[in-house]
C-alpha cells in the first residue's frame, strides 16, 4: 500500500472531539447499521451518527461511553437516515474496537 500524505493544513479542518453516546438504535434499512445519537457537551445539539459497528458491540456496550469522533464531518444520509459526523474506530482482521480515552475526561474536549 503506497502512502497518501495529507498536508498539515488540511488536517488542522478536521475538529475530532470526545463524545458521550446517548442512545444507539438499529438502523432501520440496513442489518450492519445503527445510529447512534452522542453529545459533544453542554449548550450543544444533540449529533446523529450512523456507524457500521452493529456486528462488533451491543447496544449497552456503548450507551454512556466516550468515544472520539469527527464533529465537522459534511453531513450524509446514510441508507435514508442523516448522518451528522463520524465515529472512529479501528480494525483488525475481524476484530473491530471503537476509540475512546483511556480515562473520563470532559465531553466536547478537543482531540490533538
Amino acid at each position: 500500500m503506497t502512502m497518501e500524505y495529507v498536508k498539515f493544513e488540511d488536517f488542522k479542518k478536521l475538529q475530532l472531539k470526545i463524545a458521550k453516546v446517548l442512545k444507539v438504535e438499529d438502523h432501520p434499512n440496513a442489518d450492519k447499521l445503527y445510529v447512534l445519537t452522542v453529545t459533544t457537551g453542554t449548550g450543544e445539539a444533540e449529533k446523529t451518527i450512523v456507524a457500521g459497528i452493529k456486528m462488533h458491540y451491543k447496544p449497552e456496550e456503548l450507551i454512556g461511553k466516550q468515544v472520539v469522533i469527527i464533529d465537522n464531518l459534511e453531513p450524509a444520509v446514510i441508507r435514508g437516515v442523516a448522518s451528522n459526523g463520524m465515529l472512529l474506530a479501528t480494525k483488525d482482521g475481524t476484530s473491530l474496537a471503537v476509540l475512546t480515552p483511556d480515562r473520563e475526561i470532559t465531553t466536547g474536549s478537543p482531540v490533538s
